[in-house]
Protein backbone atom coordinates (compact mmCIF):
# COMPACT_ATOMS: atom_id res chain seq x y z
CA UNK A 1 0.00 0.00 0.00
CA UNK A 2 2.65 2.55 1.12
CA UNK A 3 4.56 1.88 -2.46
CA UNK A 4 1.02 2.40 -4.46
CA UNK A 5 1.16 5.56 -2.83
CA UNK A 6 4.42 6.89 -3.63
CA UNK A 7 3.59 6.05 -6.79
CA UNK A 8 0.62 7.47 -7.02
CA UNK A 9 2.26 10.78 -5.29
CA UNK A 10 4.65 10.69 -8.24
CA UNK A 11 1.94 10.77 -10.74
CA UNK A 12 0.86 13.79 -8.82
CA UNK A 13 4.23 15.98 -9.13
CA UNK A 14 5.19 18.39 -11.85
CA UNK A 15 8.21 15.98 -12.20
CA UNK A 16 6.30 13.50 -14.33
CA UNK A 17 5.43 14.78 -17.92
CA UNK A 18 3.26 11.64 -18.61
CA UNK A 19 -0.14 13.55 -16.57
CA UNK A 20 0.99 17.67 -17.46
CA UNK A 21 0.73 16.57 -21.14
CA UNK A 22 -2.35 13.79 -20.71
CA UNK A 23 -4.41 15.88 -18.85
CA UNK A 24 -5.29 18.98 -21.43
CA UNK A 25 -5.82 16.20 -23.91
CA UNK A 26 -8.84 14.81 -21.77
CA UNK A 27 -9.76 18.09 -21.10
CA UNK A 28 -10.25 18.57 -25.04
CA UNK A 29 -11.36 14.98 -26.05
CA UNK A 30 -13.90 15.55 -23.34
CA UNK A 31 -15.74 19.13 -24.57
CA UNK A 32 -14.81 18.49 -28.35
CA UNK A 33 -16.24 14.61 -28.98
CA UNK A 34 -17.76 13.68 -25.58
CA UNK A 35 -19.64 16.41 -24.01
CA UNK A 36 -19.74 19.29 -26.71
CA UNK A 37 -22.98 20.89 -24.94
CA UNK A 38 -20.65 21.82 -22.61
CA UNK A 39 -17.87 22.86 -25.16
CA UNK A 40 -19.38 26.73 -25.52
CA UNK A 41 -18.56 29.10 -28.35
CA UNK A 42 -16.03 32.00 -26.91
CA UNK A 43 -16.37 34.42 -30.11
CA UNK A 44 -13.91 37.06 -29.33
CA UNK A 45 -11.96 38.01 -32.25
CA UNK A 46 -10.86 41.34 -30.49
CA UNK A 47 -9.49 39.44 -27.72
CA UNK A 48 -7.51 36.76 -29.79
CA UNK A 49 -6.01 40.01 -32.04
CA UNK A 50 -4.88 41.21 -29.03
CA UNK A 51 -3.39 38.74 -26.26
CA UNK A 52 -2.47 35.95 -28.72
CA UNK A 53 -0.09 39.00 -30.56
CA UNK A 54 0.41 40.82 -27.64
CA UNK A 55 1.71 37.72 -25.37
CA UNK A 56 3.41 36.02 -28.96
CA UNK A 57 5.21 39.07 -29.32
CA UNK A 58 6.73 39.52 -25.82
CA UNK A 59 7.85 35.39 -25.84
CA UNK A 60 9.55 36.76 -29.04
CA UNK A 61 11.51 39.19 -27.06
CA UNK A 62 12.32 36.73 -24.51
CA UNK A 63 13.30 33.63 -26.60
CA UNK A 64 16.18 36.36 -28.00
CA UNK A 65 17.01 36.57 -24.48
CA UNK A 66 17.40 32.65 -23.76
CA UNK A 67 19.04 32.49 -27.67
CA UNK A 68 22.06 35.13 -26.08
CA UNK A 69 22.22 32.84 -22.88
CA UNK A 70 22.74 29.36 -25.11
CA UNK A 71 25.71 31.78 -26.90
CA UNK A 72 26.80 32.25 -23.46
CA UNK A 73 26.97 29.40 -22.14
CA UNK A 74 28.12 27.47 -25.21
CA UNK A 75 25.12 25.34 -25.25
CA UNK A 76 23.88 24.14 -28.04
CA UNK A 77 20.58 22.99 -26.37
CA UNK A 78 19.31 25.97 -24.77
CA UNK A 79 20.26 27.82 -28.22
CA UNK A 80 18.36 25.93 -30.59
CA UNK A 81 15.32 25.42 -27.74
CA UNK A 82 15.54 29.33 -28.05
CA UNK A 83 15.15 28.61 -31.75
CA UNK A 84 12.29 26.72 -31.34
CA UNK A 85 10.58 29.90 -29.47
CA UNK A 86 11.53 32.31 -31.69
CA UNK A 87 9.54 30.49 -34.35
CA UNK A 88 6.76 29.77 -32.67
CA UNK A 89 6.69 33.29 -30.92
CA UNK A 90 7.64 34.89 -34.41
CA UNK A 91 5.26 33.04 -36.16
CA UNK A 92 2.01 32.45 -33.84
CA UNK A 93 2.25 36.87 -33.70
CA UNK A 94 1.16 36.82 -37.19
CA UNK A 95 -1.33 34.12 -36.13
CA UNK A 96 -2.46 36.54 -34.04
CA UNK A 97 -2.55 40.01 -35.97
CA UNK A 98 -3.73 38.00 -39.10
CA UNK A 99 -7.51 37.76 -36.87
CA UNK A 100 -9.82 38.64 -39.93
CA UNK A 101 -11.30 41.92 -38.98
CA UNK A 102 -8.51 43.91 -37.90
CA UNK A 103 -5.35 44.33 -39.57
CA UNK A 104 -6.74 42.30 -42.56
CA UNK A 105 -9.94 41.29 -43.92
CA UNK A 106 -10.27 37.12 -44.58
CA UNK A 107 -7.44 35.44 -45.18
CA UNK A 108 -5.36 31.95 -45.09
CA UNK A 109 -2.61 33.89 -43.50
CA UNK A 110 -3.94 32.70 -40.07
CA UNK A 111 -4.27 29.36 -40.36
CA UNK A 112 -1.08 28.53 -42.03
CA UNK A 113 0.69 30.71 -39.19
CA UNK A 114 0.02 28.96 -36.67
CA UNK A 115 0.65 25.69 -38.78
CA UNK A 116 4.16 26.50 -39.70
CA UNK A 117 4.60 27.65 -35.92
CA UNK A 118 4.20 24.27 -35.23
CA UNK A 119 5.99 22.67 -37.43
CA UNK A 120 9.35 24.76 -37.71
CA UNK A 121 9.04 25.05 -33.82
CA UNK A 122 9.12 21.16 -33.67
CA UNK A 123 11.44 20.41 -35.91
CA UNK A 124 14.21 22.65 -33.59
CA UNK A 125 12.90 21.31 -30.43
CA UNK A 126 13.98 17.91 -32.40
CA UNK A 127 17.40 18.76 -33.35
CA UNK A 128 17.91 20.35 -29.57
CA UNK A 129 17.23 16.61 -29.19
CA UNK A 130 20.09 15.63 -31.06
CA UNK A 131 23.13 14.93 -29.02
CA UNK A 132 25.86 17.63 -29.80
CA UNK A 133 28.02 15.87 -31.60
CA UNK A 134 25.90 14.72 -34.38
CA UNK A 135 26.46 15.74 -37.71
CA UNK A 136 23.09 17.80 -37.89
CA UNK A 137 24.01 19.38 -34.57
CA UNK A 138 28.02 20.35 -35.80
CA UNK A 139 26.06 21.90 -39.15
CA UNK A 140 23.95 23.99 -37.23
CA UNK A 141 26.48 24.75 -34.80
CA UNK A 142 29.54 25.96 -36.53
CA UNK A 143 28.84 29.82 -35.59
CA UNK A 144 25.95 30.02 -33.73
CA UNK A 145 25.64 34.13 -33.05
CA UNK A 146 25.10 34.12 -36.81
CA UNK A 147 22.76 31.21 -36.98
CA UNK A 148 20.66 33.20 -34.29
CA UNK A 149 20.85 36.40 -35.63
CA UNK A 150 19.90 35.34 -39.48
CA UNK A 151 16.92 32.67 -38.26
CA UNK A 152 15.71 35.97 -36.23
CA UNK A 153 16.11 38.41 -39.62
CA UNK A 154 14.61 35.98 -41.76
CA UNK A 155 12.31 35.21 -39.77
CA UNK A 156 10.96 38.69 -39.19
CA UNK A 157 11.41 39.63 -42.86
CA UNK A 158 8.76 36.94 -43.33
CA UNK A 159 6.39 37.99 -40.63
CA UNK A 160 6.34 41.43 -42.39
CA UNK A 161 5.76 40.18 -45.90
CA UNK A 162 3.45 37.98 -45.07
CA UNK A 163 0.85 40.51 -43.34
CA UNK A 164 1.73 43.05 -46.20
CA UNK A 165 0.88 40.39 -48.97
CA UNK A 166 -1.53 37.61 -47.20
CA UNK A 167 -1.77 36.28 -50.47
CA UNK A 168 2.55 35.02 -50.68
CA UNK A 169 0.75 31.92 -48.28
CA UNK A 170 -1.41 30.30 -50.66
CA UNK A 171 2.14 28.62 -52.06
CA UNK A 172 2.55 26.46 -48.73
CA UNK A 173 -0.92 25.49 -48.08
CA UNK A 174 -0.06 23.59 -44.64
CA UNK A 175 -3.36 23.97 -43.31
CA UNK A 176 -5.20 22.33 -46.27
CA UNK A 177 -5.70 18.77 -47.24
CA UNK A 178 -3.65 16.69 -47.82
CA UNK A 179 -0.76 19.04 -46.64
CA UNK A 180 -1.70 19.56 -43.45
CA UNK A 181 -2.21 16.05 -42.94
CA UNK A 182 1.42 15.42 -43.60
CA UNK A 183 2.51 18.44 -41.50
CA UNK A 184 0.55 16.88 -38.58
CA UNK A 185 1.93 13.56 -38.94
CA UNK A 186 5.49 15.44 -39.25
CA UNK A 187 4.95 17.34 -36.46
CA UNK A 188 3.80 14.50 -34.41
CA UNK A 189 7.20 12.53 -35.26
CA UNK A 190 9.26 15.22 -34.42
CA UNK A 191 7.78 16.70 -31.13
CA UNK A 192 7.61 12.47 -30.00
CA UNK A 193 11.07 12.68 -30.56
CA UNK A 194 12.22 15.42 -28.97
CA UNK A 195 9.92 14.42 -25.48
CA UNK A 196 11.54 10.84 -25.77
CA UNK A 197 15.07 12.10 -25.66
CA UNK A 198 14.84 14.72 -22.83
CA UNK A 199 12.37 12.79 -20.87
CA UNK A 200 15.28 9.88 -20.96
CA UNK A 201 18.15 12.80 -20.38
CA UNK A 202 16.33 13.88 -17.77
CA UNK A 203 15.95 10.68 -15.69
CA UNK A 204 19.86 10.43 -15.97
CA UNK A 205 20.92 13.86 -15.28
CA UNK A 206 17.75 15.51 -13.43
CA UNK A 207 18.02 18.93 -14.89
CA UNK A 208 15.52 21.01 -14.58
CA UNK A 209 15.69 22.71 -18.77
CA UNK A 210 15.48 18.98 -19.61
CA UNK A 211 12.18 18.66 -17.68
CA UNK A 212 11.22 21.77 -19.50
CA UNK A 213 11.68 21.10 -22.75
CA UNK A 214 10.04 17.20 -22.53
CA UNK A 215 6.54 18.79 -21.20
CA UNK A 216 7.25 21.62 -24.36
CA UNK A 217 6.97 18.49 -26.63
CA UNK A 218 4.43 17.17 -25.23
CA UNK A 219 2.07 20.22 -25.23
CA UNK A 220 3.30 21.75 -28.70
CA UNK A 221 2.09 17.41 -29.61
CA UNK A 222 -1.29 18.22 -28.02
CA UNK A 223 -1.65 21.55 -29.72
CA UNK A 224 -1.06 20.41 -32.81
CA UNK A 225 -3.79 18.07 -32.47
CA UNK A 226 -6.54 20.73 -31.15
CA UNK A 227 -5.54 22.57 -34.04
CA UNK A 228 -6.34 19.64 -37.09
CA UNK A 229 -9.59 18.94 -35.20
CA UNK A 230 -10.65 21.42 -33.11
CA UNK A 231 -13.43 24.46 -33.91
CA UNK A 232 -12.48 27.90 -33.86
CA UNK A 233 -13.15 30.00 -30.98
CA UNK A 234 -14.88 27.28 -29.00
CA UNK A 235 -13.90 26.62 -25.59
CA UNK A 236 -11.91 23.48 -26.29
CA UNK A 237 -10.18 25.20 -29.38
CA UNK A 238 -8.86 28.17 -26.49
CA UNK A 239 -6.69 25.04 -24.63
CA UNK A 240 -4.20 25.08 -27.20
CA UNK A 241 -3.46 29.14 -26.90
CA UNK A 242 -2.84 28.48 -22.85
CA UNK A 243 -0.62 25.24 -23.65
CA UNK A 244 1.59 27.37 -25.71
CA UNK A 245 2.13 30.27 -23.57
CA UNK A 246 2.55 27.29 -21.16
CA UNK A 247 5.32 26.32 -23.43
CA UNK A 248 6.74 29.49 -22.76
CA UNK A 249 6.40 30.01 -19.52
CA UNK A 250 8.07 26.46 -18.63
CA UNK A 251 11.32 26.80 -20.60
CA UNK A 252 11.52 29.95 -18.81
CA UNK A 253 11.22 28.49 -15.46
CA UNK A 254 13.54 25.78 -16.25
CA UNK A 255 15.93 27.53 -17.28
CA UNK A 256 16.32 30.05 -14.70
CA UNK A 257 16.16 26.79 -11.58
CA UNK A 258 19.05 25.22 -14.35
CA UNK A 259 21.42 28.15 -13.97
CA UNK A 260 21.03 29.54 -10.49
CA UNK A 261 23.28 29.57 -7.39
CA UNK A 262 21.22 28.76 -4.24
CA UNK A 263 21.59 32.17 -1.81
CA UNK A 264 23.62 34.28 -5.08
CA UNK A 265 21.03 35.08 -7.44
CA UNK A 266 22.86 37.89 -8.89
CA UNK A 267 26.20 36.05 -9.44
CA UNK A 268 23.76 33.21 -11.89
CA UNK A 269 22.45 36.04 -13.18
CA UNK A 270 26.05 37.56 -13.80
CA UNK A 271 26.93 34.12 -15.00
CA UNK A 272 24.98 34.07 -17.57
CA UNK A 273 25.93 37.40 -19.41
CA UNK A 274 29.64 38.19 -18.46
CA UNK A 275 32.08 38.10 -21.01
CA UNK A 276 34.83 37.57 -17.87
CA UNK A 277 36.21 33.82 -17.86
CA UNK A 278 36.92 34.62 -14.26
CA UNK A 279 33.04 35.11 -13.42
CA UNK A 280 32.31 32.06 -15.85
CA UNK A 281 34.42 30.07 -13.58
CA UNK A 282 32.24 31.33 -10.13
CA UNK A 283 28.95 31.73 -11.91
CA UNK A 284 28.46 30.16 -15.51
CA UNK A 285 28.09 26.79 -14.56
CA UNK A 286 24.60 25.92 -13.50
CA UNK A 287 24.08 24.73 -10.47
CA UNK A 288 22.62 20.85 -11.66
CA UNK A 289 26.12 20.95 -13.76
CA UNK A 290 28.11 21.70 -10.36
CA UNK A 291 25.87 18.48 -8.84
CA UNK A 292 27.11 16.17 -11.69
CA UNK A 293 30.73 17.57 -10.37
CA UNK A 294 30.17 16.57 -6.81
CA UNK A 295 28.81 13.62 -7.78
CA UNK A 296 31.50 12.67 -9.88
CA UNK A 297 34.01 13.47 -6.59
CA UNK A 298 32.16 12.21 -4.26
CA UNK A 299 32.86 8.18 -5.95
CA UNK A 300 36.57 9.48 -5.84
CA UNK A 301 36.92 11.34 -2.54
CA UNK A 302 40.78 11.58 -3.93
CA UNK A 303 39.51 13.85 -6.35
CA UNK A 304 37.56 16.24 -4.43
CA UNK A 305 38.19 19.75 -6.30
CA UNK A 306 39.54 18.35 -8.97
CA UNK A 307 37.75 19.40 -11.49
CA UNK A 308 37.41 22.94 -10.37
CA UNK A 309 41.40 23.32 -10.16
CA UNK A 310 41.95 21.39 -13.37
CA UNK A 311 39.70 23.95 -15.03
CA UNK A 312 41.47 27.04 -13.42
CA UNK A 313 44.19 25.80 -13.58
CA UNK A 314 43.80 25.29 -17.75
CA UNK A 315 41.77 29.09 -18.03
CA UNK A 316 45.33 30.58 -16.35
CA UNK A 317 47.31 28.58 -19.29
CA UNK A 318 44.31 29.96 -21.85
CA UNK A 319 44.87 33.43 -20.74
CA UNK A 320 48.72 33.60 -21.20
CA UNK A 321 48.35 31.59 -24.85
CA UNK A 322 46.30 34.78 -25.41
CA UNK A 323 43.25 32.26 -26.28
CA UNK A 324 39.73 33.87 -27.32
CA UNK A 325 37.18 34.45 -24.87
CA UNK A 326 34.88 31.81 -25.95
CA UNK A 327 38.05 29.21 -26.08
CA UNK A 328 38.61 30.48 -22.64
CA UNK A 329 34.93 29.43 -21.39
CA UNK A 330 35.24 26.46 -23.31
CA UNK A 331 37.88 25.54 -21.23
CA UNK A 332 36.07 26.43 -18.04
CA UNK A 333 33.48 24.48 -18.77
CA UNK A 334 35.44 21.75 -20.16
CA UNK A 335 37.45 20.97 -17.35
CA UNK A 336 34.26 21.23 -14.63
CA UNK A 337 33.76 18.37 -16.93
CA UNK A 338 36.53 16.75 -17.87
CA UNK A 339 36.13 13.54 -15.59
CA UNK A 340 32.36 13.22 -15.83
CA UNK A 341 32.51 10.15 -17.17
CA UNK A 342 33.62 8.77 -13.93
CA UNK A 343 30.15 8.62 -13.24
CA UNK A 344 29.95 5.43 -14.94
CA UNK A 345 32.97 3.94 -12.80
CA UNK A 346 32.14 2.00 -9.76
CA UNK A 347 33.42 3.44 -6.70
CA UNK A 348 35.81 0.63 -5.87
CA UNK A 349 37.45 0.37 -8.57
CA UNK A 350 38.01 4.17 -8.37
CA UNK A 351 39.16 3.96 -5.23
CA UNK A 352 41.27 0.59 -5.33
CA UNK A 353 45.05 0.75 -3.80
CA UNK A 354 46.82 -2.18 -5.72
CA UNK A 355 47.81 -2.53 -9.23
CA UNK A 356 44.48 -2.17 -11.63
CA UNK A 357 44.59 -5.56 -14.31
CA UNK A 358 44.04 -4.92 -17.95
CA UNK A 359 40.17 -4.98 -17.66
CA UNK A 360 40.34 -2.42 -15.07
CA UNK A 361 42.10 -0.36 -17.01
CA UNK A 362 40.15 -0.48 -19.48
CA UNK A 363 37.17 0.63 -17.33
CA UNK A 364 38.53 3.47 -16.02
CA UNK A 365 39.51 4.66 -19.43
CA UNK A 366 36.44 4.53 -20.62
CA UNK A 367 35.40 7.09 -18.77
CA UNK A 368 36.48 9.89 -21.32
CA UNK A 369 33.92 8.15 -24.17
CA UNK A 370 31.42 8.41 -21.27
CA UNK A 371 31.61 11.49 -20.28
CA UNK A 372 31.52 12.52 -24.07
CA UNK A 373 28.31 11.07 -24.53
CA UNK A 374 26.90 12.72 -21.31
CA UNK A 375 28.08 15.93 -22.49
CA UNK A 376 26.86 15.27 -25.79
CA UNK A 377 23.63 14.66 -24.78
CA UNK A 378 23.49 17.86 -22.61
CA UNK A 379 24.32 20.08 -25.41
CA UNK A 380 28.19 21.02 -25.03
CA UNK A 381 29.69 22.47 -27.65
CA UNK A 382 32.59 20.89 -29.85
CA UNK A 383 35.64 22.42 -27.93
CA UNK A 384 33.95 21.32 -24.58
CA UNK A 385 33.19 17.67 -25.94
CA UNK A 386 37.22 17.68 -27.32
CA UNK A 387 38.50 18.51 -23.96
CA UNK A 388 36.06 15.45 -21.72
CA UNK A 389 36.85 13.05 -24.55
CA UNK A 390 40.74 14.16 -25.27
CA UNK A 391 42.28 15.13 -22.18
CA UNK A 392 44.17 11.51 -21.83
CA UNK A 393 45.54 12.38 -25.50
CA UNK A 394 49.48 12.01 -25.98
CA UNK A 395 52.24 13.67 -28.94
CA UNK A 396 53.48 10.68 -29.27
CA UNK A 397 49.50 8.81 -30.13
CA UNK A 398 50.08 6.66 -27.29
CA UNK A 399 47.09 7.93 -25.34
CA UNK A 400 43.06 7.51 -25.09
CA UNK A 401 40.40 6.86 -26.58
CA UNK A 402 41.82 7.31 -29.95
CA UNK A 403 45.31 7.82 -30.37
CA UNK A 404 45.37 11.10 -31.71
CA UNK A 405 49.03 12.04 -32.57
CA UNK A 406 50.34 15.94 -32.11
CA UNK A 407 48.32 18.60 -33.65
CA UNK A 408 45.33 15.93 -34.35
CA UNK A 409 44.75 16.21 -30.52
CA UNK A 410 42.29 20.06 -30.22
CA UNK A 411 44.59 22.42 -28.64
CA UNK A 412 41.98 22.71 -25.99
CA UNK A 413 42.25 19.24 -24.49
CA UNK A 414 46.50 19.79 -24.95
CA UNK A 415 46.06 22.91 -22.56
CA UNK A 416 43.85 20.71 -19.84
CA UNK A 417 45.91 18.22 -19.68
CA UNK A 418 49.22 19.71 -19.19
CA UNK A 419 46.64 21.25 -15.93
CA UNK A 420 44.85 17.71 -15.53
CA UNK A 421 48.23 15.73 -14.98
CA UNK A 422 49.86 18.52 -12.80
CA UNK A 423 47.09 18.86 -10.35
CA UNK A 424 46.87 14.84 -10.21
CA UNK A 425 50.26 14.89 -9.31
CA UNK A 426 49.93 17.66 -6.65
CA UNK A 427 46.99 15.79 -5.11
CA UNK A 428 46.98 12.50 -2.58
CA UNK A 429 45.67 9.48 -4.23
CA UNK A 430 44.74 6.26 -2.88
CA UNK A 431 47.96 4.37 -4.12
CA UNK A 432 49.99 7.53 -3.89
CA UNK A 433 51.07 10.52 -1.78
CA UNK A 434 51.11 14.17 -3.38
CA UNK A 435 54.27 15.33 -5.27
CA UNK A 436 55.50 18.47 -4.34
CA UNK A 437 55.38 21.23 -6.74
CA UNK A 438 59.18 21.07 -8.47
CA UNK A 439 58.51 16.94 -8.85
CA UNK A 440 55.66 17.29 -10.75
CA UNK A 441 56.82 20.15 -13.06
CA UNK A 442 60.00 17.82 -13.69
CA UNK A 443 57.45 15.12 -14.59
CA UNK A 444 56.03 17.52 -17.37
CA UNK A 445 58.89 18.31 -18.51
CA UNK A 446 60.72 14.74 -18.22
CA UNK A 447 57.51 13.98 -20.80
CA UNK A 448 57.51 17.20 -22.98
CA UNK A 449 57.43 15.89 -26.56
CA UNK A 450 55.95 12.84 -25.96
CA UNK A 451 53.02 13.63 -23.77
CA UNK A 452 52.63 16.83 -23.59
CA UNK A 453 53.08 19.92 -26.23
CA UNK A 454 56.28 21.72 -25.55
CA UNK A 455 55.19 24.82 -25.65
CA UNK A 456 52.11 24.55 -23.22
CA UNK A 457 54.86 22.64 -20.48
CA UNK A 458 57.36 25.57 -20.63
CA UNK A 459 54.72 28.43 -20.68
CA UNK A 460 53.29 26.39 -18.03
CA UNK A 461 56.51 26.00 -15.81
CA UNK A 462 56.93 29.79 -16.31
CA UNK A 463 53.63 30.38 -14.89
CA UNK A 464 54.32 28.60 -11.63
CA UNK A 465 57.84 29.98 -11.60
CA UNK A 466 56.48 33.54 -11.89
CA UNK A 467 53.93 32.47 -9.15
CA UNK A 468 50.84 33.19 -11.36
CA UNK A 469 49.76 29.56 -10.98
CA UNK A 470 50.73 29.66 -6.94
CA UNK A 471 49.28 26.19 -5.57
CA UNK A 472 46.16 24.77 -6.97
CA UNK A 473 45.06 23.71 -3.77
CA UNK A 474 44.66 26.99 -2.13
Amino acid sequence: MSNLRRRLAGLLTYRNPFLGILLPLLLYIVLRFLLPQHDLELRHPAGHFQIVSATALISLAIAVVVGVVGIRQRNLQVLYVAMAFISLAGLFSVHGLATPGFLLGANALVGVAVQLALLTTSFWLMISALPSSHPANRWFGRRPSMLLTVYLLALVTFDFYALRQPDIVSWIPVNQNPLRYFATALTLLMTGMAFWRYWRSYRYTNFPFQLAVTYTAGWIAVSQFIVITGQTFYLSWWIYHILLLGCVLACIFGLVRQYRRPGAPMLALQGLFSTNPEEQIQAGIGEPVRNLVRATEVRDPYTAGHQHRVAHGALRLGQALGLRPEQLRALVQGGEMHDVGKLEVSSELLNKVGPLTPQERKAIEAHTTAGYQLCARLGFMGDELGIVRWHHERIDGMGYPDGLVGDQIPLLARVTAVSDVFDALTSSRAYRHAWSVDEALSYLQQNSGTQFDPPLVTLWVQLVNDGKIRSMHS
